[in-house]
């Protein structure tokens, strides 16, 4: 029988939109037969009503409770699970809430604004024994799963770079101004936090998460950022990041590997949509290449090209099922570890997450980006704006 786990969602916007539909796909399309995912509340900071028109939109079955705060909802007793999809400058409050009324919690990334933060999280789940994760979905793609495995299985060798590069070509004035999440420091918006982190998944999941456990170091960090000059959010941040080993090994081949990170709001990574303009990351090794194509956060195929003579080009095509978005696999995540007992993934470990956020607050600090002090905040309970 399913192990069934029943959801809170915390905010309504288009992320909580998107995740609660994957919620509701049939899980055996994805051959995810031993979990299942019910939907039972639903909370806005802002109006009741907003919760039970996206009950009422996407056809959550009932029974589906809307709450107009989200005191309520981290209260309700039949919740298993909080999912936070809160803007990323209100994480460690909204996630320190339900950390605090005993509830497990899956949280959007960049998980929080500075690794400060996410460490008294991470302290505080650990503390009460709840289980806490960082909702890098692209990580739980079978794209993602194999990739990694064929890193680790050594067919491209010594992995010595990646490159990776998440960036949306946008008019930045006319389509945001000055006030839209993805350029206002006040919701800690720019490139680096809303786009970045997704290059910087696939730098650590290639270079870092598939060495062993005891051989994982923190890379130095080499960073450039371009401001937008309406707000002072970074909206070009070029970040290289040096690892002190190669990887999966570092047994034949002693010398350091080089993570290359790129994001941008004014050029894009993929302009046509369609992969015209060649693969969005590069993960070169002794003995071969893998490139993926399609934006970093949501890769539809990757190709695995040999050195010259040592076999054919592989392509691989990774679809999404039943017009699913690609978050269920992450939920899917969360059920295992709540059935299993686990208070931590180890596709998304703690120790990582918080890794990410000293690479961001370095490249921060290098590129003199500051948000405000409320949102920086590790002070707890602090009311934010918004």
């Amino acid at each position: 029988m399913a192990h069934t786990i029943r959801w809170g969602i915390m905010a309504t916007g288009w992320i909580a939109t998107t995740f609660v539909r994957d919620l509701l796909k049939d899980p055996k399309a994805r051959d995810a037969s031993d979990v299942a995912h019910r939907v039972i509340a639903v909370a806005s900071s802002s109006a009741k009503a907003k919760a039970t028109q996206l009950i009422s939109s996407l056809g959550i079955p009932g029974p589906c409770t809307a709450y107009g705060n989200y005191e309520d909802l981290v209260t309700d007793s039949d919740v298993d699970v909080i999912y936070v999809a809160t803007p990323h400058s209100h994480h460690f409050q909204n996630v320190m809430l339900a950390l605090s009324a005993g509830k497990n919690v899956l949280c959007e990334k960049a998980f929080t604004v500075n690794a400060a933060q996410a460490k008294i999280l991470y302290e505080t789940a650990r503390q009460k024994n709840l289980f806490l994760m960082e909702a890098v979905w692209t990580r739980y793609f079978p794209l993602s799963v194999q990739v990694r495995q064929i890193i680790r299985s050594g067919v491209i060798g010594e992995v010595l770079r990646t490159v990776a590069d998440t960036s949306f070509g946008e008019a930045v004035e006319e389509k945001w101004a000055t006030t839209h999440r993805m350029v206002n420091p006040d919701l800690a918006g720019g490139a680096l936090l809303e786009l970045g982190i997704y290059s910087l998944t696939w730098v650590f999941q290639t270079l870092y998460h598939t060495l062993p456990k005891d051989q994982r170091k923190p890379p130095s960090v080499t960073s450039q950022m371009t401001r937008y000059h309406l707000t002072g959010a970074d909206e070009s941040t070029s970040i290289i990041l040096t690892f002190s080993t190669s990887t999966p090994s570092n047994t034949a081949l002693p010398r350091c590997s080089h993570g290359i990170a790129l994001t941008n709001i004014r050029v894009s990574s993929d302009p046509d949509g369609q992969g015209t303009s060649g693969p969005t990351i590069r993960i070169q090794g002794t003995k071969g290449e893998i490139q993926v194509f399609g934006y970093p956060f949501r890769p539809t195929r990757y190709r695995v090209i040999p050195v010259k003579g040592a076999g054919e080009v592989r392509e691989v095509e990774c679809p999404f099922p039943d017009g699913g978005h690609g978050m269920a696999w992450e939920a899917d995540e969360v059920a295992r570890c709540l059935r299993d007992g686990k208070v931590e993934s180890e596709g998304m470990p703690w120790e990582e997450s918080i890794a990410i956020m000293e690479v961001m607050d370095e490249v921060r600090r290098q590129g003199g980006l500051e948000y405000p002090a409320q949102i920086e905040s590790t002070e707890y309970p602090l009311q934010l704006w918004g």
